[in-house]
């Protein structure tokens, strides 16, 4: 895993969180990327456990886009037991260094990345639905 000290970190985790920027992830092995759930689905090792940071965007209605963060923590099915075990050391470090998020997404599988689950629990963690979601 990246060291969380480095200034490039918070360069990314800014460049995401940004209004102006069209990055719309980072993976903590220092890779950031504008393709979304579907784009980091892609670059996630079975091998490995990393942590990831998401902007997601989503309509409530014809009239409006919100943007909602999220952060993964992601467990390939093909992690070793020793790096699965690293993954819980540093995740204290880790949420203060990517302190902002509306959910956690525990990924042990691709499939648990899929958009759609995703947004119904940032729509339920978002407070007020008037669309009964």
């Amino acid at each position: 895993m990246a060291d969380l000290s480095d200034p490039k970190i918070d360069e990314a985790y800014q460049d995401v969180r940004s209004d102006k920027s069209d990055t719309n992830w980072l993976l903590l092995d220092y890779e950031t990327g504008a393709g979304g759930l579907a784009e980091l689905r892609d670059v996630l090792a079975d091998s490995k456990a990393s942590y990831a940071y998401v902007r997601v965007a989503f309509s409530n209605d014809k009239e409006s886009q919100r943007e909602k963060f999220i952060l993964v923590v992601w467990i390939g099915p093909e992690c070793k037991v020793m790096r699965k075990a690293k993954i819980s050391v540093h995740a204290a470090d880790v949420k203060q260094v990517l302190r902002v998020y509306s959910i956690e997404v525990a990924a042990r599988e691709k499939d648990d990345l899929k958009e759609d689950p995703i947004i119904v629990r940032l729509r339920k963690a978002g407070g007020a639905s008037y669309d009964g979601v």
